[in-house]
Parts: structure tokens; C-alpha cells; sequence
């Protein structure tokens, strides 16, 4: 089986670099006020173009090149510099529908560091001061050792020194800027071009990390919520040098995409905003020439300050569907057909983007379902819900449910269904060999307490062949390291819907802040173990976070099957003449005056078993040699039940700390703790606090699930019966007819297999 090997990387240390041109438009970003929106793309190697679209008078977008690579995977990124004084920048500069060069309230160069003295100083260079031609088109030029700010130059100059600076960016503002604010009288939109950007001098170049990660087969997954600022180039870059490939799952995000009127989203002038659009075409264009597929992810969710009140789902007292985010997002009722007509033509508007790019047209339905209050109160009672739906009162989807309530689930699922079908339908209008894809989240919609909640959003509707292909995303329980609910989610996901593993895929992560890195550790695992599964392909959740934590994915050729474990026993019993023997490996070595100096170089005994004493008969010795056989001798392991230990009573696996569910079984020797793998099925009794509880499940290798985490300082403890794990010990095995008839002990040789 392949494996697959990671690393989480903080710094470049001597890995493959390369140069860089300083200002190269490859590594510009952008930044902006809400509501407003401008995209970044590179449209030659020395060129860049900004598109914006302005709502407000006070709306500024800044271009920015910083100092530090922030952005970049740390094997990828390009080094420190902040020493400006030996750099001559001269670009060509043409825009529209900005604020021209000339005006008052014109493009600034802003300059953020520190003075001589080491004191922080920002300086305000007007590019007009610089420039030659027209206030739309013309030629800058800045030589950063001879550089000044203000407005008026010779009488307003402020020098500036440009020996340590964090960043610059340049101002784009509407023609009609006012800093005062208010709403301009429509949306404005506007863009610059940076051609033949170039950099001259002793601190022209940088050195930038350059290594290129060996294929793999993890695929990657994207935002555009979280990468709108950058350059689909500089993305894309990292996916590639990454070693993904194959097909990205981009989600086109909920607060970004949309264009506005007096506030609302609207379609009035298309569904997409010009720097969305701008953004993702180019996207589109460079994943195919890296020979990348696109998957389309929409979702029903929407960025609450801009979705009319009408299209929102709501709870029974009126209180609208809101997300954890901050601020927050809300979901569309696929009651509302306006809302979900919108949805159609911003599906059909990505889809096309893609197509024109030459893809073959993908689209995802991600994760769409009723919402649910952090109370149990499900999301059914908007006006055109009621009215379609005739809810009975659900005050909450938790616990046990009556008939009449579960009837109005069942027709609130029915109706999700439907919306997604007719989402699906809306985009093979134009595109009819589009892959459909469906993304199910199985911790909300599997969620324990809630049983029945799946009526509503898992419904019979997305059975197969409803999709092309089954997404699931699991990414709560992976985090926890709640690996039963994995197995049992996508289990109870694939008998409900029906898809093959040929037609399912599997998203895993993600890391939600930067000092939760470790979590990619039970991330990729989650994805091994999907791919174990037989899924299709398997995803990462998401390339940001892969590029902000330095992970590196490689594939290790480990084990491969007939080196695995069988889940069976020995099927012989180890009677009180059996010999075990646990031994430990330690390196002892003597001094001149007989002191010794002892390092164990095992944490703990792996004890080698002879089972000969059990072969009794001729029966005996034909289910020997016929699971030997079996196993192919050592190469596949199997549980053994050793006479003299198997048994534990009142263990302490842990102690609560209110966060944590997941333990280890153990088995304490003293201040040696042995790790339990193989517990033996049905035998395992949990107590916290010393009472006795049946919350839990039993994970892999031995892991103590509980359904809910202990208080601070609760005593976890545990009763069991276990076996070990073990294989043969020798790839031949001798027993005669002659041995067991004479009274004589054959010798079979076992040997533990340490899994933890």
C-alpha cells in the first residue's frame, strides 16, 4: 500500500532556490474596504492589471508589494528584503475609471516602515511627481535612494529613506472619492495596467524558494474567500511545485463573487462582479495550460449584510439562519425560487468561465441543507417554507421526533432535493456533459443528537444516480481524531445514497488557525484512510492553509497487502506450557571500574510467544498449517491471546480536560505504560469519575471515543480484555506427524508486531 509521508516546513533550510526580479507581478496582492471588490492577475511576465468595482465614495483599494512573503509556502517563498536604497522601479502605468495620476486625490505610492533612526515613518509619494505622458498613460519611473513625498515637489518634499521598509502600496480610488463616504450614485468599476515592470540595481533581485515536490496523489482544494488577493498564478504555482494535480474543488466562496445594488446582491449587469470575473477567467486559463481540472463548489450560503431579508432561511420566531462567521454568513431557503434563480445564473456564470478556458465543465453542489440554531431549532419557517412546506412545530431537531414531525423533515428534504436537481439541471442547460457533484458534511448532517435531521438534509432525493459523483467531508470528527465517526459517517452516507467508491470522493482537513498545524498529522491520515477505502480521489481542505503551515506531501511505498493484518485469532489455545517471553533491547556498556552506562533503545518489551505446546493432535496440525498458510507466513499479522496477560481492570487511560474525547487504552506495569491495540470486541467498559458510561465508541487501534469530553480533571478509566498482535516468526514452519504422536512439543515461533 502507499502511504503517504508529510512535513510541516517553518523555514527554507538549503532546499532548491532560484532568483526572482524585486516587484515581479507574480507576488503583488491586492486590498480593499467591504463592500468593494478588485482582483489582481498577471497578463505577461512584466505586466499586471487591477480590476475594481466601487460602491463607495470613501472605497480605496491598495496594490501592495511587501517585504515579507507572507503568502507563499515557506519552501516557495521568495527571501526578506527591506533595503529599497539600491532599486530603481519604472513601469508603464495605464488605468480607467480610476482617479488619473494628475487629480488631487490621485494614485499614491505609500511607504510603510522606518526612518534612519529606526523609528516607524510612513511616506506618500504622488506617482505624478514620477511620471511622464498622459494622467491614463504614462511612464513612471522611481529611483528609491533619490525619492521624495508630497504633494507639490521641490516646496512639499518629505525625503524618503527606504533602508527598511515592511511594505508599499499604491491608492485606487473612484472618480468620485470623497473620505467622507456615503453610496456613489451607481457602482463604479475601473482598472490599471503595470506593463514592463522592471528593477534595476544591486538590490534588483531576489532569492526565492524553488522546489518542486514529487506528484502525488492527494488532490487540493480551494477558496476564493481566502485567496482573492492573490494572483491565480502565484496559486497555482504552489499547487503545482506542491506536487497536486489532477482536478481542483475551488469553492467560489459566499462574500466576494456577487455584484450589488444599493447594498443587495443583483444580477443586473451579470451575475459576477468585473474583478471576480477578471480573476477567475484567468484562473481558469492557467489551470488548464498546468493541466489542472476545475470542479465549480457553490454553495447556499451567502454573506449575510448583502442577501435580501426575503431570500434568507429562518427559524420559527423569524430569526435568520446565521453562521459562526465573523461577521457572519447566512443560507438560502430553496423554498425562495428568486434566491434560488440567482443561484442558477451564478453557477451557470463560473461554469462558463471555465469552459471558455477550455475545461471540461465541472460544477459542485457544496454542502447545501436547512440550517440548524446552535439550539436544535431547524431553519423551515421562512414565508415561501411555510408556504410550500406546511411545517408542523419542530422546536428542535434533537432527540426523538413525532410522526407529523418527521413527516415536515421529510418534506423539507424532498424540497432540497429538488432545488439542487433543479441547480444541476440549470448548468447542463448550457453545458449537458457537465460532472455533477454533490459535497455532504456528515457531522452536521449525521449529527447523533439530532437522528432524524438527516430527513431533511440527506434525503432519499441524492440517491445515485442524482450526482455524477459523492463528496463527503467529515473535517470535525478527523480534527478530534474521532476516527469511528469517520468510518461509521461514510458507511451510513454510502447505505443511505448508494454511491460506489468508484463514484465517491473525499475531502479532508482543515486547519482552521495557524497554531493548530498538528492537526494535519490526523488530517492526512483521514486521507489514507479514505484512500484505503477505495474512494476515487481525495482532496486536502485547502490550499491556503497548506501554503500558511508549510506542509509538504510526499507518497512512501509502505507495506504492501500481504503485509497487513488479518482480524482473526490463533486457532490454537496457548495453554499454561506455552512459553512468552518479553524482551527488551538495551545497550550496556562497562567502565574500567565496572560502572555501567545501560540506554534502552525500546520504549517497551516485545514479547516473542512459542505456541508448539498447543499442537496436540492431528487436527491441531492441519488448522495450523492451514493458517500459516493463510497468512503467508510473517507477512500478514493476527491476534493472539497470551495465557498469562490479557486483562486489565480500572486502568487509567487519561484525565478530562473538557477539549479532549479521544484515549488511548493502556495497560500500566508499574510506571510503564503498554499501549492496547487489540481490545477484544464487547469487552471494554469506560468510567469517568468512577461512573460507569456507555457514551463512547471504540475507535481504531484501541482508542477510547467518549461522546463527549470530560470535565477538567475527570479520571478516565477503562476494563478490557485484549489480545496482541502478532505474525510468525519464520517464513517455514516443521511440525511431523512423528512429534505430536511421540508426546513431543512442535516449536512455532511468534513474535509480537508493535502498531502504537
Amino acid at each position: 500500500m502507499t502511504e503517504t509521508g508529510f512535513h510541516l516546513h517553518a523555514e527554507r533550510r538549503g532546499q532548491a532556490a532560484g532568483l526572482v526580479s524585486r516587484f515581479d507581478p507574480l507576488f503583488w496582492t491586492v486590498n480593499f474596504p467591504r463592500p468593494m471588490m478588485a482582483a489582481v492577475t498577471t497578463t505577461a511576465p512584466d505586466a499586471l492589471r487591477v480590476d475594481a468595482v466601487f460602491y463607495r465614495r470613501d472605497d480605496l483599494a491598495g496594490l501592495i508589494w511587501d517585504s515579507a512573503d507572507a503568502h507563499d509556502h515557506p519552501l516557495l517563498a521568495y527571501e526578506t528584503a527591506r533595503d529599497y536604497r539600491d532599486c530603481r522601479l519604472s513601469f508603464r502605468w495605464r488605468s480607467e475609471g480610476v482617479m488619473p495620476l494628475d487629480a488631487v486625490n490621485g494614485p499614491v505610492l505609500t511607504i510603510e516602515g522606518r526612518d534612519a533612526e529606526g523609528q516607524p515613518r510612513s511616506w506618500y509619494v504622488r506617482l505624478w511627481n514620477y511620471a511622464t505622458g498622459t494622467p491614463e498613460d504614462a511612464a513612471v519611473a522611481i529611483d528609491f535612494a533619490r525619492l521624495d513625498g508630497g504633494f507639490l515637489l521641490p516646496g512639499e518634499a518629505d525625503p524618503v529613506w527606504a533602508g527598511d521598509v515592511d511594505r508599499m502600496f499604491v491608492s485606487l480610488v473612484a472618480p468620485g472619492y470623497d473620505a467622507g463616504g456615503g453610496a456613489l450614485p451607481a457602482l463604479a468599476e475601473g482598472w490599471v495596467e503595470l506593463s514592463a515592470i522592471s528593477c534595476e540595481g544591486a538590490g534588483s533581485v531576489l532569492a526565492i524558494g524553488d522546489v518542486v515536490m514529487p506528484e502525488h496523489d492527494l488532490r487540493i482544494c480551494g477558496g476564493y474567500d481566502d485567496s482573492y488577493h492573490l494572483t491565480p498564478a502565484r496559486l497555482l504555482r504552489n499547487a503545482l511545485q506542491l506536487g497536486y494535480r489532477g482536478a481542483i474543488t475551488h469553492y467560489v466562496g459566499m462574500s466576494h463573487y456577487f455584484r450589488l445594488a444599493e447594498s443587495v446582491v443583483t444580477l443586473d449587469g451579470g451575475a459576477l462582479n468585473v474583478a471576480c470575473a477578471a480573476w477567475h477567467g484567468d484562473f481558469a486559463r492557467r489551470a488548464r495550460v498546468l493541466g489542472f481540472e476545475v470542479i465549480w463548489s457553490l454553495s447556499y450560503e451567502l454573506f449575510d449584510a448583502h442577501a435580501p431579508q426575503a431570500w434568507k432561511q429562518r427559524a420559527a420566531d423569524g430569526s435568520p439562519a446565521l453562521t459562526g462567521w465573523v461577521p457572519p454568513s447566512t443560507l438560502l431557503s430553496p423554498a425562495n425560487a428568486a434566491a434560488m434563480a440567482y443561484l442558477h445564473d451564478v453557477a451557470r456564470a463560473f461554469v462558463d468561465l471555465g469552459v471558455a478556458a477550455g475545461l471540461a465543465p465541472k460544477f459542485q453542489v457544496g454542502e447545501p441543507w436547512w440550517w440548524t440554531m446552535p439550539d436544535g431549532r431547524p431553519c423551515l419557517y421562512d414565508e415561501h417554507a411555510v408556504a410550500a412546506l406546511r411545517p408542523a412545530a419542530v422546536p428542535s431537531v434533537r432527540g426523538v421526533l413525532d410522526v407529523e414531525q418527521c413527516a415536515t423533515l421529510d418534506r423539507a428534504g424532498a424540497m432540497l432535493a429538488a432545488s439542487t436537481a433543479a441547480l444541476t439541471a440549470a448548468v447542463r442547460r448550457d453545458h449537458p456533459a457537465c460532472e455533477t457533484y454533490l459535497l455532504a458534511y456528515l457531522p452536521t448532517v449525521l449529527d447523533r443528537e439530532a437522528p432524524e435531521a438527516r430527513r431533511m438534509n440527506m434525503p432519499p432525493g441524492w440517491a445515485a444516480p442524482a450526482f455524477d459523483v459523492l463528496q463527503l467531508e467529515d473535517y470535525d470528527w478527523v480534527t478530534a481524531g474521532d476516527t469511528a465517526s469517520s468510518a461509521a459517517g461514510a458507511a451510513a452516507a454510502v447505505a443511505r445514497l448508494g454511491y460506489p467508491a468508484e463514484r465517491q470522493e473525499y475531502i479532508a482537513g482543515f486547519v482552521l488557525r495557524g497554531e493548530e498545524r498538528a492537526q494535519w498529522r490526523l488530517i492526512v491520515a483521514a486521507a489514507d484512510a479514505a484512500r484505503s477505502r477505495g474512494v476515487r480521489a481525495t482532496y486536502l481542505w485547502a490550499l491556503p492553509q497548506v501554503m500558511r503551515d508549510g506542509l509538504a506531501i510526499w507518497e512512501i511505498e509502505g507495506e504492501d497487502e500481504m503485509q497487513a493484518f488479518d482480524d482473526v485469532a490463533f486457532p490454537l489455545a496457548l495453554g499454561r506450557e506455552a512459553e512468552v517471553s518479553p524482551a527488551f533491547s538495551t545497550d550496556v556498556v562497562e567502565g574500567a571500574g565496572g560502572y555501567e552506562m545501560r540506554s534502552a533503545r525500546w520504549d517497551g518489551a516485545r514479547t516473542r510467544f512459542d505456541a508448539g505446546p498447543g499442537v496436540r493432535g492431528q487436527a491441531d496440525v492441519a488448522a495450523l498449517l492451514d493458517f500459516f498458510r493463510a497468512r503467508r507466513g510473517p507477512a500478514r499479522a493476527f491476534r493472539l491471546r497470551d495465557p498469562f496477560d490479557h486483562v486489565g481492570e480500572d486502568v487509567a487511560i487519561g484525565v478530562g480536560d473538557a477539549r479532549t474525547r479521544a484515549f488511548a487504552l493502556v495497560k500500566r506495569y508499574g510506571d510503564a505504560a503498554r499501549r492496547i491495540t487489540r481490545p477484544v470486541a464487547g469487552s471494554v467498559r469506560v468510567a469517568v469519575d468512577g461512573r460507569e458510561t456507555q457514551s463512547f465508541v471504540l475507535a481504531e487501534a484501541g482508542v477510547v471515543m467518549l461522546d463527549s469530553a470530560p470535565a477538567a480533571g475527570a479520571a478516565v478509566t477503562a476494563s478490557f480484555t485484549f489480545d496482541v498482535a502478532v505474525r510468525f516468526a519464520e517464513d517455514r514452519l516443521s511440525v511431523s506427524r512423528a512429534t505430536y504422536l511421540a508426546g513431543e512439543a512442535a516449536s512455532v515461533p511468534l513474535v509480537e508486531v508493535r502498531e502504537a
